[in-house]
């Protein structure tokens, strides 16, 4: 079902980025959470990967969309109002 999404406060379509879409998959594609809020949190809902490079353990989250999927507005904000 593609549901045609209006920029607002909880939803920003940038079509004119160079590197939109930055993930495959999606109809409606947020761009509001750009760069991850999520990124340093260790739990979150999305699907990262990790990785261990020069003793370091680095999320790799370059196949998860959660972030740019209009209906996770409010869980990453509940998410972010929680500080744990």
């Amino acid at each position: 079902m593609v549901i045609n999404m209006e920029n607002s406060y909880r939803f920003f379509e940038n079509r004119e980025c160079k590197y939109f879409p930055c993930h495959k998959g999606l109809s409606d594609f947020n761009c509001l959470f750009c760069y991850c809020p999520m990124y340093g949190r260790e739990k979150c809902p999305g699907n990262p990967r990790y990785v261990e490079k020069e003793g370091r353990k680095l999320k790799i989250c370059t196949d998860c969309t959660f972030p740019h999927q209009p209906e996770n507005y409010d869980s990453i904000i509940q998410i972010l109002k929680n500080r744990d």
